[in-house]
Parts: structure tokens; sequence; C-alpha cells
């Protein structure tokens, strides 16, 4: 077999990397799809949108083991589950400390 030139091997390295790369996203949409199924078995009606959106993305963030502990010690201190009312229920929103919220008027 002849040896490949510099310019053949870079080709065939960049060829081999789109396919890695094709395959890679074929097996993350899959991966996807299937942890999507395992969502359908869960009652996730009890959150909203935002709050089912927010808790998987900061576990992912952070760790599925970290977020495991996390929640895990919640419930050993005994703190109640909250029911979700969706978008009925309203958060108050709390100004910063110090002074710092832009919409007062700073006067010298």
């Amino acid at each position: 077999m002849p040896k490949m030139t510099e310019r053949e091997r870079l080709a065939k390295i960049e060829a081999d990397q789109q396919n890695l790369a094709r395959e890679a996203e074929t097996m993350r949409r899959g991966l996807r799809a299937h942890y999507g199924k395992l969502a359908t078995e869960l009652p996730v009606e009890r959150l909203s949108e935002r709050e089912f959106r927010d808790v998987l993305s900061q576990a992912i963030r952070v760790g599925g083991g970290v977020a495991i502990a996390a929640l895990k010690g919640l419930t050993a201190q005994g703190v109640q589950a909250e029911p979700s009312a969706g978008s009925a229920r309203k958060r108050a929103v709390v100004p910063p400390a110090g002074g710092d919220d832009a919409s007062t008027a700073v006067h010298p």
C-alpha cells in the first residue's frame, strides 16, 4: 500500500471527523429521545414547564450526583414538597440590599 501524502492524510482525517460528528449527533438524539420517554413515566404535570426546565438544567449543570445529594438533603431536613400552582402562583421580587436599585434616582 503506497504511503499517503500529507494532503491525502489530512483529507482522510477531516472525512473521519465529519463521520464521527454525524455519528455522535445520531447517538445524542437517540439518548435524548430515550430520556424523553423516561419523562413520560414521571408526574411532571406537578411542575410548570419553566420549573421542569429549570430543575433539569440545574441538575445537568452541577451534575446528577450533586443534584441528587442536594435534593436528598432537603428531604432529610423535613422539607415538604411545595404544591405547584403553575402560573397562578406569584413570586415577590425583592430589591437588592444596599441601595443598588437602578430604578432609584441618585441626586448629587
